[in-house]
């Protein structure tokens, strides 16, 4: 495969393993090439992508810098070899051919709709502390979660009523509110606030919404 005929080549690192056994990779999907740590990172875009139909471990030297430090793989390995592939170096000349079955996955957030409620997990706080869920605003409609309802949003035994809106100025300065976000997920926020912050709510956190009938 030669990347010169790939969508994109992308390029991922958070590498709490750098300088250990774990294997640096790139992995072919969907036309387009992901590197990065073989640590699970890569595992949910690779699988938007389509799947893996190749994969190699970076082995080949002669596309890393020539000095490589044990704590950052970023600057010296993963940057100089993406940049190789997507100035059209053969995928296949990056490294030694792994089994796409070997690489490192992480299981997928939990969702759920069971008649009028749907359990998922926070999925990303962002830096105006947004809370995303694991949960599609396509789903959360089947269980009647929909502009306009109230839902009853239980996480860590607490519970609170909150508004399912589309806008966060539905709500007066202050208040949660509860949307689908832009991304198509369910999502929870505190106009001008952090619902992060306000309901101590971070990553893996399992939250269920119940509609108010």
């Amino acid at each position: 495969m030669a990347c010169a005929s790939t969508a994109a080549v992308h390029l991922a690192v958070v590498d709490p393993g750098v300088g250990t056994a774990r294997r640096a990779v790139a992995v072919a999907a969907g036309g387009s090439v992901f590197v990065g740590p073989d640590n699970g990172l890569l595992s949910w875009a690779v699988a938007a992508a389509g799947g893996a139909t190749e994969a190699v471990s970076l082995t080949n030297r002669a596309l890393w810098l020539n000095t490589v430090t044990s704590t950052f793989h970023g600057r010296d390995i993963f940057m100089p070899v993406a940049a190789h592939l997507a100035a059209g170096t053969p995928f296949a000349t990056a490294g030694d051919t792994l089994d796409v079955a070997s690489l490192v996955t992480l299981p997928e957030p939990e969702s759920h709709v069971i008649g009028g409620s749907a359990q998922g997990e926070v999925v990303i706080v962002d830096r105006f502390g947004n809370v995303q869920l694991s949960v599609t605003a396509a789903d959360a409609a089947l269980a009647g979660i929909v502009p306009g309802a109230a839902v009853i949003v239980a996480w860590s035994g607490n519970k609170r009523r909150v508004p399912f809106a589309t806008t966060f100025g539905e709500v007066p300065p202050g208040e949660v509110v509860s949307y689908p976000d832009s991304a198509g997920f369910v999502a929870i926020a505190v106009n001008g606030g952090s619902a992060a912050q306000r309901l101590e709510l971070r990553p893996g956190t399992r939250v269920t919404l119940t509609v108010m009938t």
